[in-house]
């Protein structure tokens, strides 16, 4: 018998219950793996409260892992049992022991520790089909990333810089700031104490973005669109400070003709081989050394709670990691 954390009903840090819990046995097509970490996203809030409806009641929290496969199932050809691998959008991370679909899996590679894996599978993915497929980022882009010091921004902003971008962030602290710029940002406006949209222009000389990357949700709206030159998109991809109110199309033509988008990265990882381009992007740009994996925050398992109330009370830098 292995441990779980485990969501008998929505609400609050306080529902997510460390018990025991059994996994079963990979069948047809499946892998079980003994996990060494599992990756914290704010999309497992957005289960845990209920915002994200889940399939079945209880369930097993968290969408990213890492581990090493310990049985394989039948018809499975992708691995073999000490296999290292790491996965993402597959539900019940916050374990020990996991079963899932071993065509959601991929292979690390020697260079990436598990930990780094567990932390970058939905994270590092996320960053790869904002910059490189929602928005493709090059020299003549100028954009900015809401969130710049948390998980994804600041991949993200390393390789938004590797790719040749000016890149400008916000967050909330001088702290954040300091860290975003040690980071690939060129910019970074502490929300907190300026107006980020006349921050932009002021740093643009007047052209803005191409591009806004939006996590953030209620509080940068409709600063956000603010800050696009005319026909520039806007990037909504998460809602960390609350779900946004119905946006009035109109608003795009009256702001300059711009376009929106709410991308998820399972949308982009659809089918397997978008999977493998997306990993292998990401681990080559990593074992490169042109993006560095901060792991700002580790956590035990049985932690999952303070992990939560961390996450959500903006007290986290970076990636953070259940170990296991």
């Amino acid at each position: 018998m292995s441990k779980a954390i485990i969501v008998k009903e929505t609400g609050g840090p306080e529902v997510l219950s460390f018990e025991d819990y059994d996994p079963g046995k990979p069948g047809k097509g499946e892998i079980l793996v003994e996990q060494k970490a599992a990756g914290i996203n704010f999309i497992d809030v957005y289960f845990r409260t209920g915002l994200y409806k889940s399939e079945k009641m209880p369930f097993v929290l968290g969408k990213e892992g890492a581990g090493i496969v310990s049985a394989v199932g039948e018809g499975v050809t992708l691995f073999k049992t000490g296999d290292r691998v790491a996965y993402n959008g597959v539900n019940g991370a916050y374990a020990e022991t996991i079963v899932l679909p071993a065509e959601k899996a991929v292979l690390v590679p020697e260079a990436i520790d598990l930990e780094t894996a567990a932390a970058v599978m939905l994270k590092g993915m996320t960053a790869e089909y904002l910059l490189r497929r929602t928005y493709p980022v090059d020299s003549d882009t100028v954009l900015l990333f809401h969130a710049a010091a948390g998980g994804v921004g600041l991949i993200a902003g390393q390789w938004a810089k590797h790719l040749g971008a000016t890149v400008i962030g916000t967050a909330g602290s001088k702290e954040k700031c300091d860290l975003a710029l040690k980071n690939g940002y060129d910019h970074v406006i502490n929300y907190r104490e300026a107006d980020f949209v006349k921050e932009v222009e002021k740093i643009t000389g007047g052209r803005k973005c191409d591009v806004v990357y939006d996590s953030v949700g209620k509080d940068t709206f409709p600063g956000s669109l603010d800050c696009l030159r005319m026909r520039g998109l806007w990037a909504s991809f998460g809602q960390a400070s609350g779900k946004l109110e119905p946006v009035d199309t109109q608003i795009l033509s009256q702001k300059g003709s711009l376009y929106m988008t709410r991308p998820t990265l399972f949308s982009y990882v659809a089918t397997r081989e978008e999977l493998e381009a997306s990993a292998k992007a990401l681990f080559d740009v990593i074992a490169s050394g042109a993006v560095k994996i901060t792991i700002g925050q580790k956590y035990k398992l049985a932690d999952a709670e303070k992990a939560h109330r961390d996450l959500e009370g903006r007290k986290t830098t970076g990636a953070s990691i259940l170990t296991i």
